[in-house]
């Protein structure tokens, strides 16, 4: 189970290098929807996605612990993929991301901006993920998955965030993004 510690220490992680994104009360979303919300813009992030939380957590506890590999890789459609690519040039070491052929363009340049070394792979996210694994152990890189526990603390953060603005048990919050919810 994930504690307030763990969420504490993401949080120093994530913020060294990111601010916190802004959150604004919507009146009129409010009395529309029958209770106070609030709007947590995550399209503030430096790539335009809540993941980036995750890549930055994950880096860094393992930089802390001095087990910082000297690369990472994993498959991805894009939000991951620019998430660690973003970590990985914080730290100064290499990413490679796997994507199936026939990825978005957009996502594709924004991971190879942010540094990461795009390999594309398959037809699909599952033939692509399958790859990972041989290119891991060519290049003798450290695969992750998106749904890794640093995420989940990374995340806990970002909606505990939000919980620091207003305490009320009657509020709604929704994380903005300019991405997509894929992997």
């Amino acid at each position: 189970m994930i504690g307030l510690a763990e969420i504490e220490a993401a949080a120093q992680r994530v913020y060294a290098a990111m601010a916190p994104t802004p959150q604004y009360a919507w009146p009129l979303l409010s009395r529309r929807v029958g209770c106070e919300v609030w709007v947590k813009h995550e399209n503030h992030t430096p790539t335009g996605a809540f993941k980036v939380r995750g890549g930055l957590n994950l880096l860094g506890a393992l930089a802390a612990a001095g087990e910082l590999p000297q690369g990472v890789i994993s498959a991805t459609r894009g939000n991951h993929g620019q998430s660690l690519a973003f970590a990985a040039r914080r730290h100064r070491i290499a990413c490679t991301v796997v994507v199936p052929h026939g990825n978005s363009p957009a996502k594709n340049r924004a991971m190879r901006e942010w540094g990461a070394v795009l390999v594309e792979h398959g037809r699909d996210f599952d033939e692509a993920r399958l790859h990972v694994a041989t290119l891991a152990a060519e290049r003798g890189l450290r695969s992750f998955r998106a749904t890794t526990v640093y995420c989940a603390t990374s995340f806990a953060r970002a909606n505990r965030d939000c919980g620091t603005v207003r305490a009320s048990a009657l509020a709604v919050f929704m994380l903005i993004t300019n991405s997509t919810f894929s992997t």
